[in-house]
């Protein structure tokens, strides 16, 4: 089933390939949203769609993050698939 994710990571996950890793794995799961730095420094938000399954999949990533990321709190929900992207983008 086709789903959206609405995720806040917060840690070291600006200036350490977090976005960009988060694109990777995204993309080759099929899922497409975007990845954004927010203004306090030190979290990520993370609007991805896909099926429900790589989604997880794309979670446990998220939750590792990179070798110089230090993911201190996860924060998510599913909520209903919209359709809104052609693809995975880092903002």
């Amino acid at each position: 089933m086709l789903k959206r994710m609405y995720v806040i990571v917060k840690g070291k996950v600006q200036g350490v390939g977090f976005r960009k890793w988060v694109q990777i794995h995204a993309v080759r799961l099929g899922i497409k949203g975007y990845a954004k730095n927010l203004e306090d420094g030190e979290t990520v938000e993370i609007v991805a769609e896909g099926y429900e399954e790589a989604l997880q999949k794309l979670l446990e990533y998220i939750r590792r993050g990179p070798p110089l990321a230090k993911v201190e709190h996860v924060e998510y929900r599913f909520l209903e698939y919209k359709g809104e992207f052609d693809s995975f983008e880092t903002l």
